[in-house]
């Protein structure tokens, strides 16, 4: 991106352009449909007006003021690379967890049928929800609560999902929601710790078959209350 911070329309178009050109293309994200809707929909409107200069950075951006519990949009390229990870169609019904803003849960949007997607913060909700009626954006349906909350109860009584994304990181992905996938569902999350994680790919290939891929690296903010495996070892 240029030095210079948009102000005006034309150059946040300008920023947007280099955005897709000099992160995402790079990353490996060479899906015309989702270039395409990265150019199409405005990620600015989506960004805290205190860091709207910021939308096309190759940073995370932080959602509260001051920045806490890891609430933060992520940053474009990983944005973009899970988007094309899902491969999404026109028929799918997705499930996210961590609204945050709403970006990602719009993007889906606009590939799929549907998107039942879970925030925490009720704050945060409410500012995603806002971000969606104002973008056009009208089958997300976004819902306080923990996801991990009785075993995931405030999502599978809608399941199966045809995928689903975790917008933040986790230590390992739970059962629970790997038996909320459809038959051919994806699953895509960002597992591990620092310094190392790695984006992970999960196809259910049978009633109880599942592939798994990490196909890249990444950091991204712990999701909350996802259960963290005791690191004791004898």
């Amino acid at each position: 991106m240029n030095a210079q911070t948009p102000s005006t329309p034309s150059e946040f178009e300008q920023a947007r352009f280099n955005m897709i050109e000099q992160q995402i293309r790079p990353w490996e994200v060479l899906d015309s449909q989702v270039l395409d809707l990265l150019g199409r929909l405005p990620r600015e409107a989506f960004v805290p007006a205190a860091h709207r200069s910021l939308a096309f950075a190759d940073m995370e951006l932080p959602l509260t003021h001051p920045a806490q519990d890891g609430k933060t949009m992520l940053a474009p390229r990983v944005e973009a690379r899970m988007l094309q990870d899902l491969q999404l169609q026109p028929q799918d019904k997705v499930l996210e967890i961590g609204t945050g803003s709403g970006y990602m849960a719009a993007l889906m949007a606009k590939l799929a049928q549907r998107v039942v997607s879970l925030e925490i913060d009720d704050s945060l909700a409410r500012t995603a929800r806002e971000n969606l009626q104002n973008a056009g954006v009208s089958n997300v349906d976004v819902r306080v609560a923990d996801a991990t909350a009785q075993n995931f109860a405030a999502c599978a009584t809608e399941a199966p999902y045809n995928a689903i994304v975790l917008s933040g990181s986790v230590t390992e992905v739970p059962s629970g929601l790997l038996a909320m996938l459809a038959p051919g569902g994806r699953l895509v999350a960002i597992v591990g710790d620092e310094p190392v994680m790695r984006a992970t790919i999960i196809t259910r290939t049978g009633e109880a078959a599942f592939h798994t891929a990490q196909p890249w690296d990444t950091v991204a903010p712990r999701l909350l209350h996802f259960p963290e495996p005791s690191r004791f070892r004898f």
